[in-house]
This record gives structure tokens, sequence and C-alpha cells, in this order.
């Protein structure tokens, strides 16, 4: 799969980012660099990102771990505003400003440290999308940060993060008119939050690939 950045504007209708700006206090490190049988978290997101999305960025936080591997892949890396507040939406903010950039009409947005998404997430996203925002939802609630953003959105969201303020991420989405697109699998949406998270989706997936499951990266 290739992995370097394209060289120029690349025009494409949807664009997508990977956020990497948290600073993974719980983890004790660069969660976005913790490897996962053998490919960083952070690949993982991207690699799933890159089955939809002709071109993929990272959003991460200058003089990292994730901002260095992102780079040695070639990929662009878009960094937080100065003076918008720490938070996914400041990421999100950027993304929206490099896609339209790009001439794309719409940004897909994945977190960093979900390997286990489901493959048909980011079609199925935009699908229901449309010209607007879609965001994925379970049982046990909605999951914010899967989600599509019109490119139309980013007036709106500088205004809502002007001032230092951070709204909830799925509340700005539900002011975009987001579709909810609902996925029965709510455990593919678990997050890694600490080295123990990792070794037990570690070994859930080990014991996957024995039994003829197929896992991909």
């Amino acid at each position: 799969m290739r992995l370097d950045a394209p060289e120029g504007p690349v025009r494409s209708p949807v664009a997508g980012v990977v956020i990497a700006g948290g600073r993974s206090v719980r983890f004790g490190g660069e969660k976005a660099v913790a490897m996962l049988f053998g490919v960083p978290l952070l690949m993982w997101a991207v690699r799933r990102l890159q089955r939809t999305c002709p071109v993929v960025a990272v959003n991460a936080r200058p003089g990292t771990q994730a901002e260095a591997l992102a780079l040695a892949a070639g990929l662009p890396v878009l960094h937080d505003r100065e003076g918008d507040p720490l938070g996914p939406l400041a990421g999100v903010k950027v993304g929206l400003q490099w896609a339209r950039e790009l001439g794309a009409r719409a940004l897909a947005v994945s977190p960093c440290d979900v390997p286990s998404l489901p493959e048909e997430l980011f079609p199925r996203l935009l699908e229901a999308a449309g010209d607007g925002a879609a965001m994925a939802e379970t049982v046990d609630g909605n999951q914010p940060l899967c989600a599509v953003w019109p490119v139309s959105a980013l007036p709106q969201l500088t205004e809502a993060l002007a001032g230092g303020r951070h709204p909830a991420t799925w509340r700005l989405l539900e002011q975009l008119g987001a579709r909810h697109v609902f996925f029965s699998t709510p455990e593919s949406f678990a997050n890694i939050n600490t080295p123990a998270d990792l070794a037990a989706l570690s070994n859930s997936l080990a014991q996957a690939v024995q039994g003829g499951q197929i896992v991909g990266s």
C-alpha cells in the first residue's frame, strides 16, 4: 500500500485525517506509535482511511513521535492552529482547512487509538452524509470521532472554537444535522487507553486469527 504523500495539490472529493494530537496521559507514552502486530496504532488508522480516501493526513503535535512517524511515511502533518483550545475539534478544524485547499467537499475523521473499527465504517458514513455530516453510533452512544464533516462546516466550527471554547464534538455534529449511522458491534469502537487495553486487544485478535477470522491492518 502506498503511504507517501502526493506531490502538489490533489483534487479529491474526500480527504481523511487521523486525530493523533492527544497527550496519552493514561497510556504513559504516545499510544499513536504503540505497536499492534508490528504496526503502529497510527498506521492502522491511516491505512483504513486510505482504503476510502485518496489523501490522508495526520493531526499531531510538533516534535512528537506521531509527527515523526507520519513524516517518515510521507504523510502530510497538520498542527493545531495557535490559539485554538486543546481537543479533537482543533484537529478537525485544521483538517477541514487542509481539505478545502485540496478542493475536497468532505473530510473523514478517525481517532488514532481504535484499531478494530469496522472496515465498512467510512464507506457507510460517506454514503449517509451525502453533502452533509454523519457520525457513527452504537448501543453505547455516539462515536463522534468517527465522522464525516462537510468542508462547508469550517466557518461554523471556527466560530464554535472562538475564545478558547471547545464544545462537545457530538453536539456540534448534531448542530450540523449529522446523520447517525448505527453499528451493531460496540466493541469495535473501544479505544486503547492503557497498555493493558492494548495487550487485551492483541490477545483477542490473535485468538481471532487462530480461529480463522480475518484481521486487517
